[in-house]
């Protein structure tokens, strides 16, 4: 399984634009092949920090992602929301018994 934190800086001032902009790349990743969860979060102290944390099920199902069009379509347009560079963790990981 891999997990992926992308923290992304949001300018303020584009805040709404970046929702509106993330919305559908988020809906259509949920129906991907290899999705297991992709998840958009608001820091709690820091309202302009999101982090989207990612799980897929391998990295050919990260790899897919990474060329779908929604994904391409958003990340194109990134750059007009961030008031920071992208800072994107990747990690192999496996779930733990209960």
């Amino acid at each position: 399984m891999i997990i992926i934190h992308a923290l992304l800086h949001v300018n303020p001032a584009r805040e709404e634009e970046f929702l509106e902009a993330a919305k559908p790349m988020i809906t259509a990743t949920h129906e991907e092949e290899g999705n297991l969860s992709y998840e958009l979060y608001k820091h709690a102290a820091d309202g302009s920090l999101y982090i989207m944390v990612e799980t897929w099920r391998d990295q050919a199902a990260v790899a897919a992602h990474n060329t779908s069009p929604h994904f391409t379509a958003f990340a194109a347009r990134a750059g007009e929301f961030l008031s920071a560079p992208l800072d994107v963790k990747a990690y192999h990981a496996e779930e733990l018994s209960k």
